[in-house]
């Protein structure tokens, strides 16, 4: 038999402020025609002034651990991505086993930024297969309105904040594509595109939190063929191509880049789970949070091959193949 790491339970959180398109246009040159077009955003959700990225944490990870029927003590570990931490120190992750009364085991951050969550899960999955852990928390959180240049309609129109957690936990196959589980996982990086996405602050440079700088042209052309490429390689390890795929989860930064990739792989986008109409780019959470609407909204279900797949700054890419 063959040790795999099963989702055993997936919540998510989105603050209760909603801001659509049409409040940009009171103090920007842009409209919601605009914004729509080039991104397929519609809307998205800032978090309160006294909200912090371990609140946001904090309510995805009790949605998945009742979704699993756990309670916090019945983890390991507990992995929180994330590029926008409530503090330099301690991590948001201990913030949140406290938060959670949790009192045993681990808690740490990680950071890819988009890509953070597809690097928690592969991170994830080696300690489970690895018996360095049996059961973990692994989240993607962030307030990525803390950190954007309002005057700059290119990007401050494209984020939004929220959550999205998945517990996993131990189980079984015969070591075939069938099993149930995480099957494989692609990551990659390549710092020499590092000023393609970037914040433009940190603690041993400015002292600040800085603001969010991109090139959204060469991004977006990086995006789509390291997207397929890291694709094609997750899938490959186990023998698969797109065709076998149930459901695309990708991270939701951009319509165009989701519909270059799909038609790259030849997967159709009624294959492809989407929410960047309704949530923004909410970077390392926007996997977690739209695998948990998918399973919400009844699409995603037990048995289901679900490729996810991500690019952030780095520039940092990946993909995670998973049997739900």
């Amino acid at each position: 038999m063959t040790r795999r790491a099963l989702v055993e339970g997936v919540g998510h959180y989105l603050p209760e402020r909603i801001v659509p398109n049409s409040e940009f246009e009171k103090t920007l040159d842009t409209s919601d025609e605009w914004i729509r077009s080039r991104s397929g955003i519609e809307r998205r959700h800032f978090a309160a002034d006294d909200e912090t990225t371990s609140d946001l944490a904090m309510h995805a990870a009790r949605a998945a651990l009742d979704s699993a029927g756990l309670a916090p003590d019945d983890v390991d570990g507990i992995i929180v991505a994330t590029s926008t931490p409530d503090l330099t120190f301690p991590s948001v992750a201990t913030m949140l086993q406290q938060k959670l009364g949790m009192t045993r085991g681990f808690a740490f951050d990680l950071q890819a930024v988009c890509a953070g969550f597809v690097y928690a899960l592969s991170t994830a999955n080696a300690m489970i297969l690895s018996d360095q852990a049996e059961r973990l928390l692994v989240i993607g959180a962030e307030t990525f309105s803390r950190i954007m240049d309002w005057t700059d309609r290119s990007t401050c129109v494209l984020f939004g904040d929220g959550a999205g957690a998945v517990v996993l936990g131990p189980g079984e196959g015969d070591g075939s594509a069938a099993d149930r589980g995480i099957l494989s996982s692609d990551l990659n990086s390549d710092g020499r595109y590092l000023d393609m996405l970037y914040v433009d602050g940190g603690v041993s440079t400015t002292g600040t939190a800085g603001k969010l700088r991109m090139q959204g042209n060469p991004l977006f052309r990086q995006a789509v063929e390291k997207l397929t490429t890291t694709a094609d390689a997750a899938l490959g390890k186990i023998g698969l191509t797109g065709q076998d795929i149930d459901w695309i989860v990708p991270h939701q930064a951009n319509i165009r880049i989701i519909q270059g990739t799909a038609k790259k792989m030849e997967v159709p986008l009624d294959r492809v789970i989407l929410t960047v109409q309704d949530h923004g780019n909410t970077s390392a959470a926007s996997i977690p949070l739209a695998l948990s609407v998918g399973v919400a909204e009844g699409r995603i279900k037990p048995g289901d091959l679900v490729l996810t797949e991500a690019i952030g700054g780095g520039l940092a890419w990946g993909s995670v193949v998973l049997r739900w």
